[in-house]
């Protein structure tokens, strides 16, 4: 650019350069030209008056001889018939050989005087009326150091318009140098943004239309870092949450080239990279995984999913997403439904076996109604143990019954819950009573007299019943604490903590699991207490946690909101 730059200067320095000569050689010739008029003019009249002096006297052509030679200039005198009086040639010129002669004498005759310009200045003829018209004096002159001088000028006009030019070229380089290096900054730094470098600050040093281009770029540069140090920062939080996913997830180019994948579905295909950049592998004989990627990519797909079982003991379900509109990324998402499925197969089974196990305390209390009827309601032994067998099986009917009706109402939701101030203190002095202190286990219950909860009082009550009935059966016989406690202004906390054994880390996402029953399975047990505290509470909008160790005890936490001063 720079050199188009000084071209373009050398060229409009050039234009510049002879117009002005064209203009300046014009206005020269045309003051020369005035200057010789007036030179000569001036003469003529100088010399007509003192030949006017010498009219009447007899010596006009010495007269007029004498003023062509002082004047240097051609003088002619005619009288009133247009003849010539002075001498035929004056100064070197013929009287016949001035150009226009008769004209000047014609117009002299008739009183006006005659001014002509000719050969552009070369020759000035001049023509003035003496005493009203008598006779008339021509002169010529002509002014050669006048030439001389135009000369001069036309010689130095043309160096001048070069070094016009050159000097104009010159100016245009450095300018453009200038320019051009500015640019080049401006350049270097928009480079640098397209790398990726967004630290490096662009200070313009002039307040001008490339200072203003700079300082637009250097907000770019600016805004442009903010966003993607917040881009960066999104994307971060996006890998740190889908790296606690448990479901694999893959993303791949057009290319079926890995762009990303988490840990876990690291785990899922456990020996195949998955490193950035990697092929996608195919990790399975019976399914191939980069044609069901590449089908994410075809036109009006917008996405995909299958159930897979790579052998007998894993299932995965895999959904492909079909790239974004302007991305050319799809995603995988791997998810491993092994325990999903083992736990459905589980439920199914217990259908089954459930209406066996209410088959068999009824049967139990028939038999032994039956058994009353024929006669052993008269011995007092077989009444007692009979009325002992009904008793006790109508107790784990009335349990398994409660347990699944709970349970079914928190989860199908068939009742609008209606919220209302629950005062925990007599709540839990409730529950404990209803428990038999002598069965080993002491209970110890804190709570402040005004504490209270917004929820439903029979919920509260169930869950707190089933924390502290499993608190007992797992307490080891030892203290159990329950305490009740603000957690801040809108939440409270209760609390049941035995001590009993613990729960190790393994079971621990297990135990809110339906029908879990852990490793010591109990006949009387049917793995529905805790996962009702769940649901129960989940329909309460509140929160459970368990924290254990083994050989430490159990504490499990139940968070409620809190109600509002005032409106208890």
């Amino acid at each position: 650019m720079r050199w188009w730059l000084a071209l373009a200067f050398a060229a409009v320095a050039a234009l510049t350069a002879l117009a002005v000569a064209e203009v300046f050689t014009q206005r020269a010739e045309d003051a020369f030209r005035s200057r010789a008029q007036e030179l000569t003019a001036g003469a003529a009249v100088g010399a007509a008056e003192k030949i006017k002096a010498a009219l009447g006297h007899g010596n006009q052509a010495t007269v007029v001889a004498a003023e062509a030679r002082q004047r240097n200039i051609a003088l002619f005198l005619f009288d009133r018939q247009g003849g010539l009086v002075s001498a035929a040639r004056s100064h070197g010129v013929d009287a016949s050989a001035v150009p226009g002669a008769s004209t000047a004498v014609r117009r002299g005759l008739a009183g006006h005087r005659y001014l002509d310009n000719l050969g552009h200045g070369q020759k000035i003829v001049v023509a003035l009326p003496i005493l009203g018209g008598r006779a008339v004096l021509v002169a010529e002159g002509s002014r050669p150091e006048l030439a001389a001088e135009l000369d001069i000028v036309r010689t130095e006009i043309v160096p001048a318009a070069l070094i016009a030019i050159a000097v104009g070229a010159a100016v245009g380089l450095a300018v453009a140098l200038l320019i051009a290096l500015r640019l080049r900054r401006i350049a270097g730094a928009a480079h640098a943004i397209a790398d990726g470098d967004f630290e490096t600050r662009l200070e313009p040093r002039f307040d001008d239309e490339l200072g203003d281009l700079a300082r637009t770029v250097d907000r770019m540069r600016g805004r442009l870092s903010d966003s993607f140090s917040a881009l960066q920062s999104e994307r971060d939080r996006l890998g740190r949450l889908l790296e606690r996913l448990h479901q694999g997830v893959v993303a791949v180019d057009s290319e079926l080239n890995v762009t990303f994948a988490n840990s876990a579905a690291a785990v899922m295909l456990a020996g195949h990279p998955l490193e950035s950049g990697a092929p996608l592998p195919e990790p399975w004989p019976d399914l191939s995984l980069r044609s069901f990627a590449a089908n994410l990519f075809a036109d009006g797909n917008r996405s995909e999913e299958t159930r897979f079982s790579p052998d007998t003991s894993r299932s995965y379900t895999i959904v492909g997403l079909a790239p974004a509109v302007g991305s050319q990324v799809a995603v995988l998402v791997l998810t491993d439904i092994t325990e999903r499925e083992r736990r459905e197969r589980a439920e199914r089974e217990f259908i089954t076996n459930a209406a066996h196990e209410l088959r068999t305390p009824l049967t139990a209390i028939t038999s032994a109604v039956d058994a009353l009827e024929s006669g052993a309601k008269i011995e007092a032994e077989q009444r007692d143990r009979f009325l002992a067998i009904i008793g006790r099986q109508s107790a784990r009917l009335a349990r398994l019954v409660r347990a699944l009706l709970v349970l079914a109402r928190a989860q199908t939701k068939q009742e609008s819950l209606v919220l209302e101030p629950v005062e925990l203190a007599t709540l839990l002095r409730d529950v404990v009573a209803s428990f038999d202190a002598s069965g080993g286990s002491e209970i110890d219950v804190s709570c402040p007299a005004d504490l209270a909860v917004l929820g439903h009082h029979d919920l509260i009550e169930q869950v707190v019943t089933n924390l502290v009935g499993n608190a007992v059966k797992h307490g080891n016989n030892g203290r159990i604490r329950i305490s009740a406690h603000s957690a801040g202004r809108q939440a409270v906390d209760i609390e049941v903590i035995d001590a009993g054994p613990g729960i190790g880390r393994e079971d621990q996402i297990r135990v809110f699991d339906r029908f879990w029953e852990g490793r010591d399975r109990d006949e009387d047990s049917f793995g529905l207490g805790l996962s009702i505290v769940r649901e129960a509470v989940r329909a309460l909008g509140g929160l459970v946690e368990l924290t254990s160790e083994p050989g430490r005890g159990t504490t499990v936490r139940v968070r409620l909101a809190a109600v509002e001063s005032g409106s208890a």
